[in-house]
């Protein structure tokens, strides 16, 4: 069964956006658009929605607001410009909150994050994941040969445009590999992406503020892009 979606969104531009990404994955289903949340509610009483993807600032009704009249509401998935409503937004359940403009990458995680039984995770060209064993590794492309790092040693991985530097205990390895495709290599339960530019363990998180996490000896940015889905995650 198709997974069916509803945009809400004043912006035609936006609702553009989100329209050519569904249409992209196969289980998922636009099942309408709408410019407010009046005609979104109209929808929801004429048709089961699996995932409502939900701006916060439109006339006359803003997300947040009908999101609190319904009383049983799909999934929510909110896209909006505005950061400060990542708190209210983490308050009412919402599944992730994506920031405008709206990167495939991000929406993919926000569709993966809903429904979990859909997402089959990719293995990279450069690089090999065994979680069979009693002890979880990768296998990095470094330096003409494959190197063995144990999942339980990885702090925390920095991307550098091209390449990826993994910080491991005791040592640091540098492939080239974009920090998308190793991001669908690990397991999100252990791992989670907190910036566009890192990749944390969540094990060796030391502690963290809605603006910083300390891994080891480093403190690690949070994005505002990531910002809603790390707080929901941590707390």
């Amino acid at each position: 069964m198709p997974i069916k979606c509803l945009i809400v969104d004043d912006e035609p531009p936006a609702r553009e956006v989100l329209k050519r990404y569904i249409e992209e994955m196969p289980m998922l289903e636009l099942a309408g658009e709408c410019n407010n949340a009046i005609q979104a509610n109209t929808v929801l009483q004429q048709q089961a929605i699996d995932v409502l993807f939900l701006d916060i600032r439109m006339p006359q009704l803003n997300g947040t607001d009908f999101l609190k009249m319904l009383k049983n509401p799909p999934k929510v998935i909110f896209t909006t410009a505005y950061s400060e409503y990542a708190l209210e937004g983490f308050e009412l359940d919402a599944i992730d909150y994506l920031m405008k403009p709206i990167r495939f990458d991000r929406f993919l995680k926000a569709v993966n994050k809903a429904f979990p039984a859909n997402n089959k995770r990719p293995i990279g060209d450069e690089a090999v994941v065994d979680e069979k064993k009693s002890e979880s590794f990768v296998y990095f492309r470094a330096d003409r040969k494959m190197v063995k790092v144990l999942l339980s040693d990885i702090l925390y991985i920095e991307s550098m445009k091209d390449y990826v530097k993994v910080f491991a205990n005791g040592h640091t390895i540098i492939t080239k590999q974009s920090i998308s495709s190793v991001e669908t290599m690990l397991p999100e339960k252990k791992f989670a992406r907190v910036h566009r530019s890192y990749i944390v363990s969540l094990d060796k998180i030391k502690t963290f503020t809605n603006e910083l996490i300390e891994v080891g000896t480093a403190e690690i940015p949070i994005g505002k892009l990531y910002r809603f889905s790390v707080m929901k995650l941590l707390e």
